[in-house]
C-alpha cells in the first residue's frame, strides 16, 4: 500500500458544482441565477438591508440574558443508560459515574458535568453518581430499586 494508492469509497467525496463555466456545464450564462432582478446581481442582501432604513431585526426590542458562565451539561436519558446496561458495555455492580459513562461510549464528552433525564424505562437497580438529575429520574431509578447521588460539579466544588 502506497500513499498513491489511497482513494477514498466510490460516493464518499462529491466535486463542488462550479457554475459560470460555459453553456456545456449545464450552469452556465446565468450560472443558476435566474434573468434579470435583483437577486440576479452581485452584492445583494435581501433579508437584511432595508435600503437604509432602520431593518427590522433592529426595530424589534430585545428580550432575555445570556449568562456568559453558564454550566453546559452532557444530557444523558435512563433508557440509553439501560440500553447500555442491557449491552453489557455498563457494569452495574459498581458505580455508574461520568466516567464510566464515557468509557462505555454512551457519552462522548462530560463538558461541565452530568445531567440525568427520566425518558425510557429503567429497571436496573443500579447506584449512579452524577452532577445533576431530573426529580422524575431520581424517582425512576428509586422505583427500580437503585440510588441516583446528585454531587457538585467540579467547577462549583473548586470555587
Amino acid at each position: 500500500m502506497k500513499l498513491n494508492q489511497l482513494s477514498d469509497n466510490p460516493g464518499a467525496t462529491k466535486a463542488r458544482k462550479r457554475v459560470a463555466r460555459g453553456p456545456g456545464s449545464g450552469s452556465g450564462k446565468t450560472a443558476g441565477r435566474g434573468i434579470k432582478g435583483q437577486k440576479s446581481r452581485s452584492g445583494v442582501a435581501i433579508g437584511g438591508y432595508e435600503g437604509g432604513q432602520m431593518p427590522l431585526y433592529q426595530r424589534l426590542p430585545k428580550r432575555g440574558f445570556n449568562k456568559p458562565n453558564r454550566k453546559a451539561f452532557a444530557v444523558i436519558n435512563l433508557g440509553l443508560i439501560q440500553k447500555f446496561i442491557d449491552a453489557g458495555k455498563i457494569d452495574i455492580k459498581a458505580d455508574i459515574t461520568q466516567e464510566a459513562l464515557v468509557a462505555s461510549g454512551a457519552l462522548r464528552r462530560v463538558k461541565d458535568g452530568v445531567r440525568v433525564l427520566a425518558k425510557g424505562d429503567f429497571t436496573s437497580k443500579a447506584n449512579i453518581v452524577v452532577h445533576g438529575a431530573s426529580a422524575g429520574a431520581v424517582e425512576a431509578v428509586e422505583q427500580a430499586g437503585g440510588k441516583l447521588t446528585v454531587t457538585a460539579t467540579p467547577k462549583a466544588a473548586a470555587e
